[in-house]
């Protein structure tokens, strides 16, 4: 099964990059995390809708075919480590791959926020985005070994 992390932005610290790599790296062949990286969209003259507009071209773009759109907002529901392991055990009997996406700094495009099939919240807090990214690896990677019965979750 391949879960899809679609993100807007390109250019973040190291330490992102290589928290994202360390989790998707410990996934095995049956669940897959990949990243897509969405460049930003150009923001000149202080209003952003043209450059959302331009990255939720960019995402939809990105998505796996009939994938399962998961949209990560704050105002989303949250769940445990185990309510994310069932999720996802109900992707695979569904035999959809899981897109989820994160959005830039002003949030995902309208458009697309209203074609996900769910709206997940990691926290009742606004996260920077690059954190999200990192927090989102380690929380489905959690979920999976959850799913095989693997003791890196001890709840």
């Amino acid at each position: 099964m391949l879960l899809r992390l679609i993100a807007a932005g390109t250019k973040l610290p190291g330490w992102v990059n290589e928290g994202f790599a360390d989790y998707a790296g410990r996934f095995t062949s049956d669940y897959r995390l990949e990243l897509k990286e969405i460049p930003l969209g150009q923001r000149s003259g202080g209003n952003p809708v043209q450059a959302i507009a331009k990255e939720g071209e960019r995402m939809r773009a990105a998505l796996p075919p009939r994938a399962y759109i998961v949209a990560l907002q704050v105002t989303g529901k949250s769940m445990t480590s185990e309510q994310l392991a069932k999720f996802l055990q109900a992707r695979a009997q569904d035999g959809r791959d899981v897109a989820f996406l994160i959005g830039g700094p002003d949030g995902i495009a309208p458009e697309l926020d209203a074609d996900a099939d769910f709206r997940w919240s990691l926290s009742a807090l606004t996260l920077p985005h690059a954190l999200a990214r990192v927090m989102v690896a380690e929380a489905l990677y959690r979920a999976v070994m959850i799913v095989k019965g693997h003791p890196y979750h001890r709840a």
